[in-house]
């Protein structure tokens, strides 16, 4: 590593020897600096860009020019005539400053298909194949070369520092609600344009009163020879690993045209490669976003999901992958456009873990369990969007999307405490969401924007547990196992086996309506006034019961501390209702952007158990908020928000009957939990130079909760197993987050670093004592990675994790240190061999102890006759290590742990890539 590290300096010290620099200032015809000017050299013998950059604050520019070498010059910016100069490069730097008239025939539009990056307001646009050196093939490849461009470890692409909200083709949306699919999935030599879209807002007639700052958005622009032609590839692989034979099968097709799209995308695999995981499925919101601010409530939905786990290659030791996507738009004239989606995935995979658990309770035992499970996931999703623009002044928005999902699993477990348990979850979730929006704009002075969205929700899982009575044949008398939990729960104990069954119905039904009036007062400032409402209901129905070996059912009478009346069923409705109304100013001053406000709420909640009405609230509330933007220069900004909101709960945590969590967590709500309230202070500094190639970012973040919904954790005397409620915490909950990225570009070389700190307080009650939680945890990453045309690549990448838990129910802190230095490697020689590897190693620490390393590399071998070949051949290996297991450290309110997770074995694949 070091030795490439050391061979990559030399290359670009080398090259930066090499040259001289042309300097200069760029101004307008009255004297004055022009900022983010476009800039670039062309030589004149290769006829190819050979250097480019963009004017500062104060109009200057710099460019890395080959010694002894003739270039044209050309300086451009919007609404000035170009200016073109040629010059001759010796051994001395060179000095050329030059003056723009202003001139209204925008002839830069002929520059921007030459530069490699241009800037036109706040739209960033990369020239795709500035970027690429022939390694590339899918879309994310190029993505994680540009300039100020990151793709996280979730696979989301971040633009200073902000989660990409979507990505467009041509104008027209691409599976809208998640980026991955399109990332991974369109070609990268079918993109000839990458904007980057700040400040970013669906509805143009909303952009000059709203602050969209943290809203980012990407345009995909395709090459002139991919348009009105289907596009593609189809890729068929297979293989061999130490358990079964492997198979691959990924047609992915694209054909646009300015009236129709079609996107098909299919993916048949058993080798670990998931595009969409079930979380991925389960947040596939499909865009569905408010056009206007958020107004201070939060309301959690009743959700009774399973527990399934989210696997990949490195968490799973068995996946299997189907998945088939169809997106389409079609535009039958211009004021109309119609899209949307189907997808059906359905995700098979199994996991083994090995959990060591470390209870912060000195009185709980500590646990070591082995667990091997198996799940499916069968979803289909589907999308339909209708959006018609009368004119100008008149937008009509119609959104409908739906999941519907068959999902089970199944889990045998070998609990050091608890002996041998089985564990089987199944549930057949729905829901739907429709939001209608309409935007009018009366005058150049008033404008209207009505949001109506509707959600309805079910979730209906059915739980299997049965757990072997050791009560008979325990030894250990400090180690009760289920034994007091069987007699708590009021269980029949004289059976082998406790087999126990959980049945959950939760129904959601919400309705958010909402009207925003802007009132334009002049260039500088608005107002916007608005009224809502929230109408939510939901409904919670469950059953807890014991299955004895007759068959019979039994019904068991409980005896939980703290809950005056234990009950095995629940039969609850919970109503919300919030009436709103607020006022928002916005003004522009120099460099600021000054918007106070606040908003007037009328909440109701009632909360009906048994049909008797247990609990009834009505209160107002009044939530100032203030949002100051500092606008430093184009792309440098400084930005405060402060914001008061309530969160409240949802129907689970306020039914008061038994609900089976998982064998060794029982649960009943409190029925007359309060909601919290929030204090949250945001500040935030961007920074996106592209004179010098710098880009940073950083954020702060203090959330003070007041009434914060905390839970309160009885263990069994001896044993894992636990009853627990919730309270609103007598004290005040305090988070404080930290996080900051500084990247650079500079020549081929892209660098960046990023640090994050984490800290919370949090009170609880466990074992009847009241105690404090405190969390301490840091994260450092740094990265530096070669972009050469023609020379091998290097990446290479370092990440640091650092916790530090103390609760003052024991009086030692628990530390976990990670680390995981990886280097990447990718060359394309020959005109035709593509050659690609990644090694990685983690190491796991707890309390200074190794608890484990695991070592990972893949590495693959494809080739083509040339870049425009239709056929592609790849030999792709996985694993090549045989890496058995990794392991991750976990912290929370209860426990320490460490997770051993055993992963796929080793695999190679022979795969044959058609490219349409």
């Amino acid at each position: 590593m070091k030795k490439l590290l050391l061979v990559t300096i030399l290359m670009v010290t080398l090259f930066t020897n090499a040259q001289v620099k042309l300097t200069g200032f760029v101004k307008d015809s009255i004297g004055e600096p022009l900022e983010m000017a476009n800039v670039f050299a062309v030589n004149k013998t290769t006829k190819k860009v050979s250097s480019y950059g963009f004017t500062d604050s104060k109009g200057r520019y710099k460019l890395d020019l080959d010694k002894n070498s003739f270039f044209n010059v050309k300086i451009s910016y919007i609404g000035m005539r170009t200016a073109a100069f040629v010059v001759e490069t010796k051994s001395e730097d060179v000095v050329k400053s030059v003056v723009l008239a202003f001139d209204n025939t925008l002839d830069e539009i002929n520059i921007v298909s030459k530069m490699p990056v241009t800037i036109k307001g706040d739209t960033i646009v990369y020239n795709a194949d500035s970027f690429q050196n022939g390694t590339e093939r899918k879309l994310e490849d190029v993505l994680a070369k540009l300039p100020g461009v990151e793709i996280n470890d979730a696979g989301e692409i971040e633009v200073e520092g902000k989660t990409v909200e979507k990505i467009m083709v041509d104008g027209k949306d691409f599976f809208d609600g998640d980026t991955k699919l399109a990332t991974k999935n369109i070609p990268s030599n079918a993109v000839d344009k990458i904007e980057i879209l700040k400040n970013f807002g669906d509805v143009t007639q909303l952009k000059g009163v709203q602050n969209n700052q943290d809203r980012v958005a990407i345009n995909i622009k395709l090459k002139e020879g991919k348009k009105n032609f289907w596009f593609g590839d189809i890729t068929a692989g297979s293989g061999n690993s130490t358990d079964e034979s492997l198979y691959l099968l990924q047609p992915k097709l694209f054909y646009y045209s300015p009236k129709y799209t079609i996107n098909v995308i299919g993916d048949v695999n058993n080798m670990g490669e998931v595009v969409l995981n079930r979380s991925d499925i389960r947040n596939f919101s499909g865009g569905f976003r408010s056009q206007s601010p958020s107004n201070g409530t939060n309301i959690s939905l009743g959700s009774a999901g399973i527990g399934f786990l989210n696997a990949n290659a490195r968490n799973a030791n068995k996946i299997e992958t189907k998945l088939t996507a169809l997106n389409f738009s079609y535009s039958p004239n211009p004021k109309l456009d119609l899209s949307g989606f189907l997808i059906f995935s359905s995700n098979s995979n199994g996991q083994q873990n090995n959990v060591t658990s470390d209870y912060l309770d000195p009185t709980i035992p500590d646990d070591f369990t082995q667990s091997i499970t198996d799940q499916t996931s069968n979803t289909g999703l589907f999308k339909f969007t209708t959006n018609y623009k009368k004119d100008a002044n008149n937008q009509l928005d119609y959104d409908l999307i739906g999941r519907f999902s068959n999902e089970y699993r199944t889990d045998d477990v070998n609990s050091r405490v608890l002996s041998d348990i089985s564990e089987s979850e199944r549930a057949t979730p729905y829901k739907i969401n429709q939001k209608l929006s309409y935007f009018y704009t009366a005058n150049e002075k008033n404008i209207f924007a009505l949001e109506a969205q509707h959600l309805l929700q079910d979730e209906d899982p059915f739980y299997v547990a049965s757990l072997e009575n050791d009560s008979s044949n325990n030894d250990d008398a400090d180690n009760d196992g289920f034994d007091d939990a069987a007699e708590t729960l009021g269980l029949d104990r004289s059976l082998e086996y406790y087999n126990l069954e959980q049945d959950r119905r939760v129904k959601s039904n919400q309705l958010d309506v909402k009207l925003d009036y802007y009132n334009i007062l002049n260039d500088k400032s608005n107002l916007n006034f608005v009224l809502g409402t929230i109408q939510s209901k939901q409904n919670f129905d469950s059953k807890f019961f014991q299955i004895l070996d007759n068959g019979n059912t039994f019904d068991p009478t409980p005896t939980i501390p703290g809950n005056t009346d234990p009950q095995t069923t629940n039969d609850t409705e919970y109503t919300f209702s919030d009436i709103y109304a607020g006022l928002r100013y916005r003004l522009k001053s120099g460099i600021f952007t000054f918007t106070p406000g606040f908003t007037l709420h009328s909440y109701s909640v009632k909360n009906t158990q048994y049909e008797t009405e247990l609990f009834e609230d009505k209160f107002e509330k009044f939530f100032p908020e203030l949002a100051v933007i500092a606008q430093f220069k184009k792309s440098e900004s400084l930005r405060f928000s402060y914001k008061q909101e309530v969160n409240f709960t949802d129907v689970n945590q306020i039914a008061r009957g038994i609900v089976a969590n998982s064998y060794d967590s029982f649960y009943y709500g409190n029925s007359e939990l309060m909601n919290a309230h929030v204090h949250n202070v945001n500040l935030n500094y961007f920074s996106f130079n592209m004179f010098n190639y710098t880009n940073v970012y950083a954020r702060i973040n203090y959330k003070k909760t007041i009434d914060q919904i905390n839970k309160d954790v009885n263990f069994e005397p001896g044993s894992v197993v636990s009853s627990s409620t919730s309270l609103n915490s007598p004290f005040d909950n305090e988070s404080f987050s930290a996080n900051a990225r500084f990247g650079k570009t500079i020549k081929k070389v892209k660098a960046s670093l990023s640090a994050s700190y984490n800290y919370s307080k949090t009170y609880q009650f466990l074992n009847s004592v009241e105690n404090t939680n405190t969390l301490n945890s840091q994260n450092y990453s740094a990265s530096v990675g070669t972009n050469f045309t023609k020379a091998p690549n290097v990446t290479l990448k370092y990440r640091l994790g650092l916790t530090d838990q103390s609760n003052s129910a024991n009086d030692k802190d628990n530390e976990g240190v990670t680390q995981a230095p990886s280097i990447s490697f990718d060359a394309y020689v020959w005109n035709s061999l593509t050659v690609r590897t990644d090694f990685s190693y983690n190491e796991v620490k707890q309390n200074g102890t190794v608890a484990n390393s695991f070592k990972i590399w893949d590495a693959t071998l494809s080739y083509r006759k040339d870049k425009d070949a239709k056929w592609e051949y790849e030999l792709v290996g996985s694993n090549l290590l045989a890496t058995g297991s990794r392991a991750s450290v976990n912290t929370s309110n209860v426990l320490f742990s460490i997770n051993e997770t055993f992963i796929l074995p080793r695999f190679i694949s022979l795969r044959v890539r058609y490219q349409l």
